[in-house]
């Protein structure tokens, strides 16, 4: 039996150590003073944040969808059910 060790787990893990270690290099190889460093990285982290909160936003209401895909799928299956039983007795 295959065992799921998380792949895309690990590939997120990746990417973002990656993100990390290619910033860092810019940083020391950066042409500009520490102040516009600073100021570039706030902004930055602020459009990361926003488009965390977006992704984080996004995830929620596909997964709200898919639980009330699932809640309807689950009743009409009761409903099937009971109409069945009540057509054999």
């Amino acid at each position: 039996m295959a065992r799921d060790d998380g792949g895309a787990g690990n590939i997120l893990l990746a990417f973002i150590l990656g993100a990390v270690g290619g910033a860092a290099v810019a940083l020391l190889y950066a042409p500009a003073s520490g102040r516009e460093t600073r100021e570039r990285l706030a902004e930055r982290a602020d459009e990361a944040r926003a488009r965390a909160a977006e992704a984080a936003a996004r995830g929620r209401e596909a997964f709200n969808q898919g639980r009330e895909t699932l809640t309807t799928a689950i009743e009409r299956g009761r409903e099937a059910y009971q109409q069945a039983r009540r057509e054999n007795v």
